[in-house]
């Protein structure tokens, strides 16, 4: 979603080079490229303005222009306003001393509301809760059987009583049935509209008193840019929203909203969205989206990620063969098999420090489902001995090796590129050496 934001901050921070020092006309220069690049990616107007001036206030205050890594600290400066623009610390889910604590899910239609009510839960039973959903969107054709669906594939406990009902009515028979069946977390799905309305607010409000919620989640389309920032102040003017969950994340919308949001509503973001899958739900922490947006990646989600799927054992073990240089395709293989579960690889490697470098060596565009499903296959028609040693593939091997797994030889040969390519980096990674920002040396 930032990628080409992150692209016009470091083309910004590179007009400083390595310079020994800089003038304040330079530091307008630059700030006044970084306020281009903020605005073309929809962030709030406003919230440019108040940020590049405390940006420019910090480094003329601190007398930055006048010591030794002028560059660096003014990138330093940049990257703790712009974790201060997003929220500052990250803030927790709130939970109340007598179960259930109750969770209500706004928002308008085709924001995500109902999937997000789903990955919520999902979420909290991973975690050790009881979560119970309750379906209330009586108005959008076809929600409370999507609710229904996503609780099965889940397993989690629900309540519906299908569209005839009031939302007031269903969302109390939900509570009482909370109560009975020890439920941890009530997470009520409440009906969106295509716009702000005054019936729907009503609604809302209603709900609130009679539910009396330790949370309110309003979910907002990241790709919606500032209309999302507008209708997130509406709701929390209106029903005093506590908290934000932004989905599509993972789009390629401009990221103003994500920029914005905190700032102009007050209302901390919890969660963000970074996919369809009911497990694409992750915390929300304002200092690693900004280590994104900046290019030095985030590095701790990556291995939150790492950790949860091939556990510590594993991740010692791929690490101490990456250094030892004992890394073959074998072992890419069946590391690749746990990457594809932890989420679109364009994501994880956006989590790597120099991340458009990177992507642009290993061309993840064009790794998709279906390089997963050839690169196994490669692999698979090779020998053993060509598994341990990729680098003795010769000519005549590889087109062999093409014949059996029904690819060509420029395949193979592209596999092999981007495992040798895959290889170094991971080495580089392991060894604790991280690519740093134009200006950061």
């Amino acid at each position: 979603m930032f990628e080409s934001l992150t692209d016009k901050l470091q083309g910004a921070f590179k007009k400083f080079g390595a310079r020994g020092r800089v003038t304040e006309e330079d530091l307008d220069q630059v700030l006044r490229e970084v306020r281009m690049a903020m605005l073309e990616a929809d962030v709030n107007f406003k919230v440019v303005r108040e940020f590049t001036s405390r940006v420019k206030e910090r480094a003329l205050g601190a007398e930055v222009l006048k010591s030794l890594t002028p560059a660096q600290q003014i990138i330093d400066i940049v990257n703790a306003e712009l974790v201060e623009t997003l929220g500052g610390e990250n803030a927790r889910l709130a939970s109340s001393d007598k179960l259930p604590t109750v969770i209500m899910m706004v928002g308008l239609q085709g924001s995500g509301k109902t999937t997000s009510a789903a990955k919520l839960a999902n979420m909290l039973k991973k975690q050790g809760s009881r979560p119970l959903l309750v379906a209330c969107d009586i108005y959008r054709p076809a929600a409370v059987e999507q609710l229904v669906t996503l609780a099965k594939q889940l397993d989690v406990p629900y309540h519906e009583e299908g569209t005839h009902e009031k939302p007031k009515t269903i969302a109390a028979n939900g509570l009482e049935k909370a109560k009975r069946m020890n439920a941890t977390h009530l997470i009520v799905d409440t009906a969106g509209r295509l716009h702000v309305d005054e019936v729907m607010m009503d609604e809302v409000a209603e709900l609130r008193k009679l539910l009396k919620p330790t949370e309110v989640l309003f979910v907002a389309d990241a790709m919606a840019g500032q209309d999302a920032v507008n209708a997130a102040k509406e709701f929390h003017d209106r029903v005093e929203t506590t908290g934000l969950i932004l989905t599509k994340m993972d789009g390629d919308a401009r990221g103003g909203a994500a920029l914005s949001i905190r700032q102009v509503t007050g209302v901390p973001v919890k969660f963000i969205g970074m996919g369809e899958k009911t497990d694409a739900l992750e915390a929300y922490h304002p200092d690693r989206l900004a280590g994104r947006i900046l290019g030095m990646g985030d590095m701790l989600s990556l291995i939150e990620k790492a950790k949860a799927e091939m556990g510590d054992d594993d991740s010692d073990r791929f690490t101490e063969k990456l250094k030892k240089g004992s890394f073959d395709l074998q072992d890419f293989i069946d590391q690749l098999k746990k990457v594809r579960n932890m989420g679109p690889l364009g994501q994880l490697v956006q989590m790597l420090p120099g991340f458009n470098k990177i992507k642009a060596q290993l061309d993840v565009d064009n790794m998709d489902d279906r390089f997963f499903d050839q690169a196994e296959a490669i692999v698979l028609s090779m020998t053993p001995w060509e598994r341990r040693h990729p680098d003795r593939v010769d000519g005549k091997r590889r087109r062999r090796i093409a014949k059996g797994s029904g690819t060509s030889a420029q395949q193979v040969n592209q596999l092999l590129k981007q495992f040798f390519e895959s290889r170094k980096i991971a080495q580089t990674l392991a060894k604790g050496k991280y690519p740093v920002l134009p200006g950061m040396r």
